[in-house]
């Protein structure tokens, strides 16, 4: 769904095929919402498209200096839902379009030179925490928690970790939480340096407008140029380390552990991987 309050004549991007992505926009900033608050804003077919497109749009949009995106109700994204995963289990074609969209959702993240901020209001999982953790300035509420949750699923660790995870904190500290599926809460993954900043829950909106309110009324190239600088670390990460673990990931939606992850997952239970037997 499409709000605007100050539509620009000039503005040539229509939106009108976002669904599952509230998007308004108002004064230089989009503010995007992923709405699927009844699914704790879990990544089906139609908003992993929307997460892989809408920054392109963005970029081409000219009311748009810089883009904030959070979720609806008392979650970020709780990664992908049922019907998305069992739909790729075993199946080549699901597998492929999944993985094109998730590798779409990491390059035009960072090729958007407009400056993104993430607001991170609850859980953070799979999709949903690769768009939290590439954001150019992630502000996590105190009650936010975070797990890649991957090889939780019997899959290996693809989306975005492997790229940007060992930018943000130590080697030693990435493996643990990957290897091991923990959770951090947002005190615990500032600390770290997973994210930019934490603040109390009330305060998380306010604060993430205050800064996309500030790159707006800053000087646009400066920000756009020093921005896409920093992305060549990860662009360098890409080439080695991203399309890697993204192609190894979807290589594990047609082996069998998957298949145990998954039903562990839908029936609340400690998975039993063939694999381990």
């Amino acid at each position: 769904r499409y709000q605007d309050s100050e539509v620009s004549e000039v503005s040539m991007v229509d939106y009108g095929s976002y669904k599952d992505l509230l998007i308004e926009k108002k004064d230089g900033i989009a503010l995007l919402t992923m709405n699927r608050p009844e699914k704790m804003n879990a990544t089906g077919f139609q908003l992993h498209n929307e997460l892989s497109r809408i920054w392109v749009d963005l970029g081409q949009d000219p009311d748009v200096r810089v883009a904030v995106i959070t979720g609806a109700g008392r979650a970020f994204s709780a990664g992908g839902d049922f019907e998305m995963l069992e739909a790729a289990i075993g199946n080549s074609e699901v597998v492929a379009s999944n993985m094109q969209e998730a590798s779409d959702i990491v390059h035009n993240m960072m090729n958007l030179d407009k400056p993104v901020v993430s607001a991170i209001n609850g859980v953070a999982v799979g999709a949903g925490l690769a768009v939290a953790l590439l954001a150019d300035i992630s502000i996590a509420s105190e009650k936010a928690r975070f797990t890649d949750g991957h090889i939780r699923l019997g899959v290996a660790g693809g989306d975005h970790a492997t790229l940007i995870w060992p930018l943000l904190m130590s080697m030693a500290k990435v493996k643990y939480y990957l290897l091991t599926c923990g959770f951090l809460d947002g005190i615990e993954a500032e600390k770290l340096g997973l994210v930019s900043l934490v603040v109390p829950p009330d305060e998380l909106m306010p604060k993430a407008m205050e800064v996309a309110r500030n790159l707006a009324a800053g000087p646009q190239p400066a920000l756009r140029f020093t921005k896409r600088a920093l992305n060549q670390w990860l662009r360098v990460a890409a080439h080695t380390s991203f399309e890697y673990s993204l192609a190894v990931e979807m290589l594990g939606f047609l082996g069998e552990d998957v298949k145990e992850g998954y039903a562990a997952l839908k029936e609340r239970r400690a998975p039993n991987f063939p694999s381990a037997q």
